[in-house]
């Protein structure tokens, strides 16, 4: 993933964060499009979270709770768009009890990194959702 001027221990506030996880693909669809796309699908939960916009440089984060930070950035690419995603530990406090804390830290890059491959073929889509179910007509 390209570092875009955000270094591995970067400082989110007075926090320092670390990379936990990261991916990177391309979508075969413009930039802006895909920007809106990712945008509303990462803030349209129900789970309360801060959120940073800057979409003239393709960047969007979502933080909340006690650690979690997903930062994406999406760029001009030959083949339409390119995502970047990183997960970061932001914890302002106990940051060193994040991975004891959370037993599901095995297997995370992996289980981030399909996730984030099923999202960019959702966000291939004209819509930017996934497909509707198959429904049985009687």
């Amino acid at each position: 993933m390209a570092d875009h001027g955000v270094p591995e221990h970067a400082r989110v506030g007075s926090a320092r964060v670390k990379t936990l996880a990261e991916a990177s693909g391309v979508v075969a669809r413009p930039p802006a499009e895909v920007f809106e796309a990712l945008r509303r699908r990462v803030t349209g939960g129900s789970y309360p979270m801060r959120t940073e916009i800057d979409r003239e440089h393709g960047f969007l984060a979502v933080q909340g709770g006690w650690w979690y930070r997903a930062e994406y950035r999406v760029t001009p690419d030959p083949g339409g768009a390119r995502v970047e995603h990183r997960v970061v530990n932001a914890a302002t406090w106990g940051r060193w009890g994040v991975p004891l804390a959370n037993r599901f830290f095995l297997g995370f890059r992996a289980k981030t990194a399909a996730g984030f491959a099923r999202m960019l073929e959702e966000l291939g889509r004209p819509d930017g959702h996934e497909p509707e179910p198959a429904r049985t007509v009687a």
